[in-house]
């Protein structure tokens, strides 16, 4: 044992070297050990030897881990021995004094994922060895037994299983009373050390031991029970929840001078107070009804008030905005139209709760102070803007609004107007009344004033439909703000033209199409600002990509606008920028077509140098690969350098051993066929490329139809080295994915066999012959789609009947 034990040390020192020609030995070795029988209980005792040097011990605990991942499992290959899981469980519950925190995580996690899959029939001692630990009087085994058990109870919590989640809901009932008693005391040991100012490091002991207690609650709280509404303590301890946020958010305010870590800290508790009634209205819609107007209120209160805006920090808004909005879009919240008709009281009793709290007054105070308040730029975007133009003009999108707080307040603002559409209009209108006047290029307030009245318009465009003669207001006012070439003025021309561009998919007349062209290009000029351009481009996007757009209106501004767009794309260094104006770039060779060809050839030339500095951002390959499949259509076929560039990428988003296939592939499959399409022969580099294909075919199914189309003009351009080369291949391959596909897919796959046929007959059918099997039995079970049965017996036809003529003939 002390042999092994010495051995496994070694290689573990090895290790954690920074030496590569050390490391990878020894990565090695500690592979081929982790199917060995004893080797985890050897790196147990490593990790729990603290007297080990601290990176030998962390490299332990991650093998450890890993094999827990790999080999726990009962079926697992090579699993683990019952003996040594038997001495593992055992020593992981044997002490909870580890000393640094960084391995004291790591063996939490590891002590959650045993539980994960042992709790409660094997390790049915996990949770009372670690209650016990809590209830300890040394401070450091408590802090770690609240640790582990935090993420044995998240571990546990997220098993889906109906037998599984009613394990957790009887452990919860036995539990709750307990935690939750002993989160309140500890919140309120946070509180009074606040008040006795007591020191930095007696705050952070206590308010770790309070978040992490809370975090146990919330799991308990939101997986715990079927209907938490029904019990008594749970219902209890949410109604109080947010009257010790409202306390926790004054300690916040009071530490604010003190250490930063534990003002992040206190944030950190703050941010978790919050996403338990998030938790609970996402997942428990009904339970949460009796908290729709406190909740309402307090976030009212503090986003909303001059007197709460002081305790606000941005992490905390982006909660409170995110209450705000997931309360007015839950569906169970939703009245039918005629109330009468609605089936489940709760929804109606909701349904009341939301009309009381949002009056016509209340709601034009909250739509005020969004437009007067949080859509104002702050001096640290203006200075942002100033240092990095192009991460302060990236959109972000998707979910951004539950993490980043510019899209959270514009979600929010967008949600209250939907919901409240004929409340909130004359709100926005009385704002858009009072910023006519231009504003003076001095007035910086004045102008950022204006910026957020612009944006809120934008953000209604659809919705201002009918209540905004746009016409008007552009020719008027918003072309002569684009004029003001002040510095200060640069504000209101971004946000002008960003607004231009909302609004010219709903209300701008044709007629005025020439003029925003023109505006556009003007602000794409290179002596621009860099987050106007950007904004620009994003307009122009817009308004090429509308269903009114005319082509022959903006082919005088298309040399123009296709030029500017070249050099932005060239000055930006940002991956997420390029994209974005590259993809400007796509849309527009695709709208114009042809009448661009002339002016593609700066672009050709770029692409490949843009392609090998991309090598890190797989996304800005894509882009630069869609524009790829526009050029070719533009120019109408391939130039010879270009196929030096082309046909090496095609590979490598088409080869299924490469890592970029995942992002690469659908829109390499679209290049391949579309170089195809223009190709007057087949070439021996488009042979090799083809030697992809019978993977392909079995990588997926969504992209079944692009393979086989590519098969097919394969097939068309060189017949014969097709079928000598890959045609038996093929047809195994497609014999084999049969069973799998839809209706659709049979059929397109059919064609394909056929082509095989009608190409060259006699050798086509040779080479079929490895799915003629599948197509008999498929005939003979007898196939209910007609048009799949038409396509079977065709093949068969052209199969049969020159055998039969040939035998006739003999």
């Amino acid at each position: 044992m002390d042999s092994t034990y010495a051995v496994v040390l070694d290689v573990l020192r090895q290790a954690s070297s920074q030496d590569p020609s050390v490391l990878k030995p020894a990565e090695t070795k500690l592979r081929e050990w982790e199917t060995q029988p004893g080797f985890y209980a050897v790196l147990l005792n490593v990790l729990s030897d603290f007297t080990m040097d601290v990176n030998v011990r962390f490299m332990a605990v991650l093998c450890l881990k890993n094999g827990v991942d790999r080999y726990w499992r009962k079926n697992a290959p090579n699993a683990i021995s019952e003996q040594e899981k038997s001495t593992i469980r055992q020593g992981l519950l044997c002490n909870f004094e580890e000393p640094v925190n960084q391995i004291a995580v790591q063996r939490a996690v590891l002590i959650s994922k045993v539980a994960r899959l042992d709790w409660p029939r094997e390790w049915p001692n996990v949770f009372p060895v670690l209650l016990q630990g809590i209830e300890s009087p040394n401070g450091m085994v408590q802090h770690r037994s609240l640790l582990t058990l935090h993420h044995v109870v998240k571990a546990v919590s997220s098993k889906r299983l109906a037998g599984d989640k009613r394990l957790f809901q009887e452990f919860t009932a036995s539990i709750y009373p307990f935690i939750l008693n002993l989160w309140n005391g500890f919140n309120e040991t946070f509180v009074q050390n606040v008040v006795n100012n007591a020191a930095d490091d007696v705050l952070l002991s206590s308010l770790e031991k309070a978040l992490l207690t809370l975090r146990v609650v919330r799991k308990l709280t939101v997986f715990g029970f079927h209907k938490p509404h029904e019990n008594r303590d749970c219902m209890s301890f949410l109604k109080i929840l947010l009257e010790k946020t409202k306390i926790i958010l004054q300690c916040h305010k009071q530490i604010k001078q003190k250490d930063q870590n534990l003002v992040e800290q206190c944030e950190k508790y703050i941010i978790h107070m919050t996403k338990m009634p998030l938790s609970i209205l996402d997942i428990h819609p009904f339970s949460f009804v009796d908290l729709i107007e406190p909740t309402l209120e307090f976030t009212f209160y503090y986003l909303f008030t001059d007197e709460g805006i002081g305790f606000l920090f941005e992490r905390f808004i982006i909660q409170c905005f995110s209450l705000i909005k997931n309360i007015l879009l839950c569906a169970e919240y939703k009245a039918a139209k005629v109330q009468e008709m609605t089936r489940n009281q709760e929804t109606l009793r909701a349904h009341h709760l939301k009309v009381a709290f949002f009056t016509p007054e209340r709601l034009a105070d909250m739509c005020r102070k969004l437009v007067g308040h949080y859509f104002i730029l702050t001096q640290d975007e203006l200075a942002m803007w100033e240092a990095d133009p192009e991460t302060f003009s990236n959109d972000e999108t998707g979910d951004s609004w539950k993490y980043s707080l510019r899209p959270s307040i514009d979600t929010v603002f967008v949600t209250i107007f939907h919901e409240y559409r004929k409340t909130v209009t004359p709100v926005i209108l009385d704002l858009l009344s009072t910023a006519n006047a231009l504003v003076s290029p001095d007035d910086i307030n004045g102008i950022l004033k204006k910026d957020a009245i612009y944006n809120a318009v934008g953000l209604c465009a659809f919705d201002l439909y009918e209540e905004v003669d746009f016409d008007q207001w552009f020719t008027t006012t918003l072309l002569q703000e684009l004029k003001i070439k002040d510095n200060n003025y640069r504000v209101i021309r971004r946000r002008v033209i960003i607004l231009m561009g909302k609004w010219t998919s709903v209300k701008l007349s044709n007629d005025l199409r020439p003029l925003l062209y023109g505006c556009i290009n003007n602000l794409l000029s290179p002596d621009e600002d860099i987050a106007i351009r950007l904004a620009a481009a994003s307009t122009l996007k817009h308004a090429i990509d509308d269903f009114d757009f005319d082509s022959e209106q903006f082919k005088s501004f298309m040399l123009s606008a296709f030029n500017l767009l070249f050099s932005l794309l060239r000055e930006v260094n940002e991956c997420e920028t390029k994209m974005q104006v590259l993809n400007v770039m796509t849309l527009l060779l695709e709208r114009m077509g042809s009448i661009i060809q002339p002016h593609s050839d700066p672009l050709l030339q770029y692409l490949p140098f843009l392609w090998q500095e991309s090598e890190e951002h797989n996304m800005l390959r894509c882009a630069i690969v869609s524009t790829m499949v526009q050029l070719v259509k533009v120019l109408g076929g391939i130039k010879p350098e270009l196929n030096q560039f082309l046909l090496p990428v095609i590979q490598l988003g088409t080869d299924t051993t490469q890592h970029a296939i995942v992002y690469l592939l659908e829109d390499c499959l679209d290049l391949w066929l579309t170089t195809l399409e223009y190709s007057k022969s087949m070439t021996n580099e488009y042979v090799q490329l083809f030697n992809n294909m019978p993977t392909l075919l079995e990588y997926s199914t969504e992209i079944l139809r692009q393979c086989l189309c590519i098969c097919l003009v394969h097939l068309l351009l060189a017949p014969d080295l097709v079928m000598r080369t890959h045609g038996n291949q093929l047809m195994r391959t497609c014999a084999g994915i049969m069973n799998d596909l839809n209706n659709e897919g049979v059929v397109i796959l059919m064609r394909v066999v056929e082509t095989f046929i009608r190409a060259v007959p006699a050798l086509g059918t040779e080479t079929v012959v490895p799915i003629l099997p599948k197509i008999f039995q498929k005939v003979y079970q007898g196939e209910e789609y007609p048009m799949v049965m038409t396509m079977y017996l065709c093949i068969l036809s052209r199969v049969v009947c020159p055998l039969m003529r040939s035998s006739s003939g003999q």
